[in-house]
């Protein structure tokens, strides 16, 4: 499909081979749209945004407008978008608050309709947002993780990579990587069994992580000592190594067992 004739772009907008605009859509100034983009009717493209090659944005979509935050004041701000993503009907992405700042949204995503990714956030690669999922400002998505329906994250919250979040949960505190994650607010049920299988992780990583766990979530311990005992006694992998250094680097605290 071709630009229509009732789209809107903008004569500074940049559009890349074979992209495609429906009918009524608004495509802004400082857009930069890749090659074989398509984007459906009554979407909103605005301000400093750039969009890579291959993605679908489907009816309604709003992107790249002002921020919803208060202490925004007109600065100059960015919303990056990679490859290959899918952005469903009705999504909202917005960039970020202080001057320079940005929103990433990395390749090969799968948005589902109505959710919101505010500003600031990093959403890796090959993750799914099913419909409704909120984030809040600067939350951190890694890489292979999927949000169930309706979950709102906290802002400043982290969620790690290959970890699955519930539908309608509250996240508040840092989701660890490998984790299946459920709750008001979310607690740690286990290990992303399935997604760990999908993804080719070795038996014996998931042994050792299914160990980490243990000690981590179920043995009573408090997270600094969970890690201590962790780090003597569990074998060290890419896995763990790294699940260790994100429990080390947070800031809102890791969410619990669901076991009390």
């Amino acid at each position: 499909m071709p630009i229509h004739n009732t789209a809107l772009v903008s004569k500074g907008a940049k559009l890349g081979e074979n992209v495609s605009v429906g009918p009524y859509s608004v495509i802004g100034e400082a857009a930069l749209i890749g090659a074989g983009t398509k984007i459906a009717s009554h979407c909103v493209v605005e301000g400093n945004t750039a969009i890579g090659k291959n993605c679908e944005i489907f009816t309604g979509a709003v992107i790249g407008s002002r921020p919803q935050d208060l202490k925004y004041k007109g600065a100059k701000v960015y919303l990056e978008v990679g490859d290959n993503n899918i952005i469903r009907e009705y999504c909202t992405l917005n960039p970020g608050t202080e001057e320079g700042s940005k929103t990433s949204v990395g390749n090969g995503n799968l948005i589902m309709a109505y959710s919101h990714v505010a500003h600031d956030c990093r959403l890796g690669d090959n993750c799914v947002l099913a419909n409704g999922a909120t984030l809040a400002g600067h939350v951190t998505i890694e890489d292979r993780a999927v949000i169930g329906g309706l979950v709102a994250i906290h802002q400043f919250v982290r969620v790690g990579a290959l970890s699955i979040i519930g539908g309608c949960s509250k996240v508040v505190q840092d989701i660890p990587p490998y984790s299946t994650c459920d709750g008001h607010p979310a607690a740690v049920f286990g290990l992303n069994l399935i997604g760990l299988r999908r993804h080719n992780v070795s038996k014996e990583s998931i042994g050792l992580l299914d160990d980490a766990f243990r000690i981590l979530f179920s043995s009573g311990l408090s997270i600094k000592h969970g890690l201590e005992k962790l780090v003597k006694e569990v074998k060290s992998t890419a896995e763990i190594t790294y699940l260790v250094e994100f429990i080390k680097k947070t800031e809102r605290g890791i969410a619990r067992s669901c076991r009390k």
